[in-house]
């Protein structure tokens, strides 16, 4: 999963071992959920290759992300603001798909499948948050989220994100983010 972040997402190669850290400690989070998807295995008893994964958890006070998160949303809008998107949260803390794979509906099904019967009231994320639209923030928009903060700094420097939210469950995606139907979803 931490080849297909690197293949995702370009990071520095020296950051790779903290990111698998980050993850491992992630799985200890309250009410953690993960989905993978694999190419089809060559070989009967083989795993396959992980083409894109996503993972979550319950959002709460003492979580790093939620916390810096949080006081942004007390700064931009007031506390009430951020405890209506943080109090019963959601977190989508990774979503990636290996380039060759993008494009194809892989990135949705992931999403959706990892939203799917959730109890929170909201689901939170942030995202890349460059001059122009993203495909993960169509995406993030067609199934009903908003921004809740645009060129946000994290602590400790990297490019600016978006922080996106939305009710769960998750919306239908919007007609104009509609993909057709193929045999290459």
């Amino acid at each position: 999963m931490v080849q297909v972040y690197a293949e995702a997402m370009s990071p520095p190669y020296e950051q790779l071992p903290g990111r698998h850290t980050i993850m491992a400690r992630h799985t200890a989070h309250p009410r953690f959920r993960a989905m993978v998807a694999e190419r089809p295995r060559p070989v009967p008893g083989l795993p396959g290759a992980v083409r894109g994964f996503a993972y979550g958890f319950h959002g709460e006070r003492g979580q790093w992300w939620h916390d810096v998160v949080y006081e942004a949303l007390v700064r931009e809008g007031g506390p009430a603001h951020a405890a209506h998107w943080m109090d019963d949260s959601f977190e989508v803390a990774e979503l990636h798909v290996h380039p060759d794979a993008q494009g194809r509906g892989l990135g949705r099904g992931l999403l959706s499948s990892l939203c799917a019967g959730r109890t929170e009231r909201t689901v939170v994320l942030s995202t890349l948050d460059g001059e122009r639209e993203t495909p993960a923030r169509r995406l993030y928009r067609s199934v009903g989220m908003v921004d809740l903060l645009t060129a946000f700094d994290f602590p400790g420097g990297g490019p600016r994100y978006a922080v996106m939210g939305g009710a769960l469950p998750l919306s239908e995606p919007l007609a104009e983010y509609r993909r057709p139907a193929s045999s290459n979803s």
